[in-house]
């Protein structure tokens, strides 16, 4: 029975360890098309529709890079489900002191990552499409300041903005708490993913200023990777003879 036990848990830990790795490799991933998308996207384009004076403002630069703009916004969409799944992956190396703190990081990057996808269809593919559409820029615009104007993606808005912010923090003091990670690297997560999400559309420059976002999730893909390495702790054999003893209750039975 315990030979069998030992073969189920190894089995087991193997599964676990091809887990982690994967989640590992969302990081430096996610990173990397959380910079690209930003790079891609056309300078002044990064704004929330109020109405449509700012629309008809947004459409001429839309209109000049369309494809452009499709492009930047699919890869922004694709970042933040990278990014929900990176605060997954790095809560993993949260398993003593901080754990609760982690978790609940790693709720708050969903939501925000869930709630920044929704409102990147909108600016970015959604105003792509207004600018291509074949009608009027006042028509183009309407549609636009109606669209950012809904109820859900105002709170689309609100969610994104509250939990996209506040999670860098949660997920770092987390870290910083359960000393898993140099403490130097919780500060540089949380204040490379500060930086990195308050960036604007500013160019292929923008890379510079999310550099330290970038080193950050590859250092910490690095330490899920490690740990994914260390084996799993086996549960303690049976004793010896205690399948004998079991036998002989049985047969005074």
């Amino acid at each position: 029975m315990s030979a069998i036990t030992a073969t189920t848990e190894k089995a087991a830990g193997h599964a676990a360890r091809a887990r982690l790795r994967l989640l590992a490799a969302f990081l430096p991933v996610t990173a990397a098309l959380y910079i690209g998308a930003e790079a891609l996207d056309p300078k002044g384009t990064d704004q929330v529709v109020t109405n449509t004076a700012v629309a008809l403002r947004l459409l001429p630069i839309a209109a000049a890079h369309s494809s452009q703009l499709y492009l930047s916004g699919s890869l922004s969409v694709l970042a933040l489900g990278g990014l929900a799944v990176s605060y997954a992956a790095i809560a993993t190396l949260v398993t003593g002191r901080g754990w609760v703190i982690a978790t609940i990081a790693a709720l708050l990057g969903g939501l925000g990552a869930f709630a920044g996808a929704m409102l990147n269809v909108l600016v970015g593919v959604g105003l792509a499409a207004a600018a291509s559409a074949h009608t009027t820029q006042a028509a183009a615009a309407q549609v636009l300041a109606t669209s950012f104007g809904s109820r859900p993606a105002e709170v689309a808005e609100y969610v994104y903005f509250l939990s996209n912010y506040a999670a860098p923090v949660v997920m770092g003091y987390a870290l910083w708490r359960s000393r898993r990670v140099p403490r130097w690297l919780a500060v540089l997560f949380t204040v490379g993913l500060e930086v990195a999400e308050s960036m604007g559309a500013i160019g292929p420059k923008v890379a510079l200023f999310m550099l330290p976002f970038a080193v950050a999730m590859i250092l910490l893909a690095a330490r899920i990777w490690q740990a994914a390495a260390r084996p799993a702790p086996m549960t303690n054999p049976e004793p010896a003879g205690h399948a004998d003893q079991l036998a002989g209750s049985s047969k005074g039975i």
